[in-house]
């Protein structure tokens, strides 16, 4: 035995360093950081733009923003093996409050080829189920009577309506609810999916996110707010309407490295 371990023990070592010499590709770990920016068809949009009536939607309603803030999650890349990896974390972009425009999940990625990024836009209905201190405080729920979990998006202003006066709206997006109470009902899920498309990761990356406001408004449904402006939270076809018209509003404008 005192022969045989010296030989096993010189064998074993050989066979990790000619290993590690052989590995020509070496696979790094990095960093993913996702910066969020938006325009109205093109136009920066930034909270020194908010509390004047400055944008005008398909309908031709003339609006401003007072409060805008949506919840991005479960950011996820596919390998082209068809694996996947979702990093920690979960992101409440806060427009008006100029905070968390920029996100940095703590997981590491590895590096290489991906067929796909996601992320997805609120909760899915499994993760809208738990319960976060941090949105908590923000007052981000949804009553119970309507299910329960968090928003997805508020964007809050104010439009000229048909009498030429301001009135106030509220655009807020949640999983659609029927039957409003004790035991509501799901028609649709309302929570999308966001594809990045396909990106080759050599080192830590920054993924530069845009946000078109005004396609919220747009496609496919023309969005009149005389129609549509408040207690759209109990309304689930409105809630449907909604999720049509996101599938568009979000685009990847450059990946950095």
């Amino acid at each position: 035995m005192k022969k045989i371990i010296p030989f096993l023990l010189f064998f074993m070592s050989f066979s990790i360093i000619s290993c590690d010499q052989g590995n020509d590709d070496k696979v790094t770990l990095t960093n993913a950081t996702f910066i969020f920016s938006h325009n109205w068809d093109g136009t920066l949009v930034t909270n020194s733009d908010f509390n004047v009536i400055k944008f005008t939607n398909d309908a031709g309603n003339q609006l401003s923003i007072e409060r805008f803030r949506y919840l991005i999650s479960k950011i996820t890349f596919y390998k082209t093996d068809g694996s996947t990896m979702v990093l920690d974390g979960y992101n409440l972009v806060d427009v008006t409050n100029n905070e968390n425009l920029s996100f940095t999940p703590t997981s590491f990625l590895p590096s290489g080829s991906y067929s796909n990024v996601t992320f997805t836009f609120g909760f899915n209905n499994e993760d809208n189920l738990n319960n976060y201190t941090d949105l908590n405080t923000a007052s981000w729920n949804v009553p119970a009577m309507l299910g329960g979990g968090y928003h997805y998006m508020q964007l809050d202003g104010k439009f000229i309506n048909d009498v030429n006066e301001e009135q106030g709206y509220n655009f807020h997006a949640i999983r659609a609810a029927d039957n409003p109470g004790a035991d509501p009902t799901f028609p649709q899920d309302t929570f999308f999916n966001v594809n990045l498309g396909a990106v080759n990761i050599s080192n830590n990356a920054t993924f530069n996110i845009e946000m078109n406001i005004a396609e919220w408004f747009k496609d496919p449904n023309i969005w009149n707010l005389n129609e549509l402006n408040q207690m759209l939270m109990p309304n689930s076809g409105a809630q449907i309407m909604m999720y049509d018209n996101g599938q568009d509003v979000f685009s990847l404008k450059s990946v950095n490295q």
